[in-house]
């Protein structure tokens, strides 16, 4: 009876003082939260309850285990297992804490700056940084947990004795690997690209959704995701519209007949504009910049301030344009000539000579009955 109450009784105490500690923590941090909602990093701690629980659960019962005398021959498999436990949860722990503190620098920066580039930057910054931290914290997690196993110590001691020929190989074997992750970090501190950012990479216009490690997704705008190495945006160009100043100029080109209204256009396209609310007013447009026998070219210039109003900005004018001409003046739309110009001179008349007669004025032929 004694061997089933003490492990009972030992585990029973861990978990009350476990959930005690659990509760006051949560409490005082709320508290500390309520006097102080400026700093978001108090109630982001709230979110580490789970595993600092674990911690202190895993830790209680690594040290007090022997106490509830559990059998010599399962001893050591337990005390192994409760440490491999408090290695892990301590990684998590950690973990939690760093996106804390990153999310709390993020949301006070955002909240305070009014610089949406800085902003993008800071993000894309502390994103790639946090991986790294997650990704070494992942490393030195797994290799103490290897290392508490004695056979692991005599292979561990090998390796650090012949690690100047592993890490040539493994160099060498995980080439493309360390160059996209020295790219992505190039990315993070060079403020080549942020996340947010709206970029033309192979012709696919599109928005930076993620950047890891390894790789970048852009969102397209038809809500495709287009997946790349970020070594990628380090060794070839690419088109970044929102990098410095996202406000752009676009324009809108048409092909129409040479008795086009120019200047009934023009008030056209600024009535256009003043109704809609995609221009910001900075500058337009409307000039002929080409003619050729059949048609002029006229190019229409908006302003807005970033690249999807731009684009809808395009469109509205591309669309009532087209649709103001079509109804005040067709005349205007380009259109294949099959008539003789007015004024024109008949064939030959230019030269002094005769008009030649039609087959009807010179009667019958020689073959007519």
């Amino acid at each position: 009876m004694e061997s089933v109450l003490r492990p009972v009784v030992v585990i029973g105490a861990a978990v009350l003082v476990t959930l005690l500690v659990g509760w006051a923590a949560d409490r005082s941090l709320r508290s500390v939260d309520a006097r102080h909602p400026e700093t978001p990093l108090w109630g982001l701690l709230r979110r580490c309850r789970l595993p600092v629980q674990l911690v202190l659960c895993t830790a209680l019962l690594r040290g007090a285990y022997r106490a509830a005398r559990v059998e010599e021959q399962h001893a050591p498999q337990v005390g192994q297992a409760l440490t491999l436990i408090l290695i892990a949860s301590s990684a998590w722990l950690v973990v939690r804490i760093a996106a804390a503190i990153t999310d709390s620098v993020y949301a006070q920066y955002a909240g305070t700056s009014r610089n949406v580039p800085k902003i993008r930057r800071l993000r894309t910054q502390l994103t790639l940084i946090q991986r790294v931290f997650i990704a070494v914290v992942m490393v030195i997690a797994i290799a103490s947990m290897l290392f508490t196993f004695p056979e692991m110590r005599t292979i561990g001691a090998s390796m650090l004795a012949s690690a100047g020929l592993i890490g040539i190989v493994a160099g060498v074997a995980a080439q493309s690997t360390l160059s996209n992750l020295f790219a992505g970090l190039q990315i993070a501190f060079g403020d080549m690209v942020r996340i947010g950012d709206t970029v033309v990479v192979d012709g696919e216009w599109g928005v930076v959704e993620e950047i890891t490690l390894t790789f970048l997704s852009v969102r397209t705008w038809d809500e495709r995701r287009l997946t790349m190495p970020v070594s990628y945006f380090t060794s070839k160009p690419f088109e970044n519209w929102s990098r410095g100043d996202p406000r752009m100029t676009g324009t809108v080109f048409f092909h129409l007949d040479h008795s086009t209204p120019v200047d009934a256009m023009r008030k056209r396209t600024l009535e256009i504009l003043e109704q809609t609310s995609e221009w910001d007013r900075r500058a337009w447009g409307l000039v002929v910049i080409d003619t050729t026998p059949t048609t002029i070219q006229l190019r229409a210039l908006v302003t807005a301030k970033d690249a999807e109003d731009i684009f809808n900005l395009r469109c509205i004018v591309r669309e009532q344009l087209i649709d103001w001409l079509r109804c005040e003046h067709p005349y205007a739309l380009p259109r294949i000539n099959t008539a003789t110009a007015p004024g024109r001179p008949e064939a030959g008349q230019d030269r002094g000579m005769a008009p030649i007669p039609d087959s009807k004025d010179l009667g019958p032929g020689p073959g007519a009955r």
